[in-house]
């Protein structure tokens, strides 16, 4: 029985990915991933690249359709365990999964507006309602978000309760347009956000 190895590629560019993904990806006889992960495939790899469904029962059944000696890379964005696949794939493939962590959003972000992860509470909103209060009564929070619960709704849960925070909005980590934004709560836009992380922290 062959490993199924799950790559982290880090925040997007592939300069902030793994030395070993090329002799993994040489490896491979199969390399799953989004379109814009396959996209850092070198071109004599590209051929492996495959895109499976979104749908966690779905793809199951797609590596389950492989032989168990099928050598499958799947590459995720930034750190697997951090809010990523990992802890689904080693339950759903006990024995058989490898992971290797990339750079989450989260400590890219924190690298780039040069704060600390020390103290931090990790969360997430992807499909899911955020227990607001536990939230707001932290010093500091990374989170990532999604389309319904984003940067201008976080940020009016702290408005609501009269809180001063400061909000930290990293939009395309890593990428050329790339876009960080600091203000306080009150001043959060409501508007679209394109792939971001929040930050929510006591104002200093």
């Amino acid at each position: 029985m062959d490993v199924i190895t799950v790559v982290g590629i880090g925040p997007g560019d592939p300069k902030f990915g793994l030395l070993s993904h090329e002799a993994l990806f040489e490896k491979a006889d199969l390399i799953l991933g989004t379109e814009r992960h396959l996209e850092i495939l070198p071109p004599q790899y590209a051929h492996k690249g495959l895109i499976p469904s979104k749908k966690l029962g779905e793809m199951r059944e797609l590596i389950l359709s492989y032989p168990e000696d099928t050598e499958i890379v799947y590459l995720v964005s930034g750190d697997p365990l951090v809010y990523g696949l990992g802890k689904w794939m080693s339950e759903k493939f006990p024995g058989r999964v490898e992971i290797f962590s990339g750079i989450s959003a989260m400590q890219y972000l924190a690298s780039r507006v040069f704060l600390p992860m020390n103290d931090a509470y990790l969360t997430s909103s992807h499909a899911k309602v955020p227990n607001f209060d536990l939230i707001m009564d932290l010093e500091k929070v990374f989170m990532v978000t999604d389309a319904k619960v984003g940067p201008y709704q976080i940020a009016q849960e702290a408005v609501q309760r009269g809180l001063k925070k400061t909000i930290i909005i990293g939009e395309n980590l890593s990428y050329e347009d790339e876009k960080i934004t600091i203000l306080p709560a009150e001043e959060v836009e409501d508007r679209d956000y394109q792939m971001n992380v929040v930050v929510v922290m006591d104002e200093r």
